[in-house]
């Protein structure tokens, strides 16, 4: 069992969490953007949103509200599961996985409301493929600010502290597959909310694209992106 030491003062530690918020809430609002101005099924949404919105179309009677609560109600069982997998009770932990849901739910409701408003409709072959590209490029961000705030590690969403504590405690570092196993919740979550309602209209393109590539774009991130931030207070077995 190897420990990472902090090495980055609690400034330089806030700048880049900070950063990696601000590009992680632009990537998951260029999806959501992208798939709504071509249309949802073509490019859907990225992997644990789908089966989240799937969730609340099926169960929750497909409202705003009913979606905020799934997201915090898979928030906090995900990060239960944490504590379970990381084998010890650590609220701190805990309560931060549901703190960092405040401000990136503030900021994906302010990136969403300027992209809506600069971004047109797709109309023609043209804009659809360019829209396909931002589509995944939003992926990218996402998987890019993942690589940079669970180096920093100071607070983590749920999802990605589950990838987290799967990457360093099960599968010695390696991004690709920690994320992947860290689909299985949403999967399961997607399967029974189709079962109930096949509505497939979160599904298409871009969540294959972060399905197939978001983890192992999140392992080029850390050796690529900022390279000597380095994987602070990380415990790997």
């Amino acid at each position: 069992m190897q420990k990472s030491k902090r090495t980055l003062g609690w400034g330089a530690s806030l700048s880049f969490f900070a950063f990696s918020l601000v590009i992680n809430s632009m990537g998951n609002v260029l999806t959501i953007a992208t798939s709504q101005k071509i249309h949802p099924a073509f490019l859907g949404s990225a992997y644990w949103t789908a089966a989240e919105n799937g969730w609340n179309i099926s169960f929750m009677g497909n409202t705003s509200f009913g979606l905020s609560i799934t997201f915090f109600v898979v928030g906090v069982i995900i990060a239960l599961l944490n504590m379970v997998l990381d084998r010890k009770v650590d609220l701190i932990r805990f309560f931060g996985n549901l703190a960092f849901m405040v401000p990136f739910s503030m900021l994906i409701g302010a990136f969403s409301g300027w992209f809506n408003k600069i971004m047109p409709d797709a109309h023609g072959f043209g804009m659809m493929m360019l829209y396909v590209v931002l589509n995944f490029l939003g992926v990218a961000l996402i998987a890019i600010a993942i690589s940079i705030y669970q180096r920093t590690n100071i607070v983590l969403h749920p999802a990605d502290d589950l990838m987290q504590i799967l990457r360093f405690k099960y599968f010695k570092g390696n991004a690709g597959i920690a994320m992947w196993v860290s689909y299985i919740p949403p999967t399961i979550i997607g399967i029974i909310a189709l079962i109930a309602v096949p509505d497939f209209s979160n599904y298409g393109l871009g969540t294959i694209f972060a399905f197939l590539f978001q983890g192992n774009i999140t392992g080029w991130a850390d050796k690529a992106i900022f390279k000597n931030l380095k994987h602070q207070g990380i415990t790997i077995e």
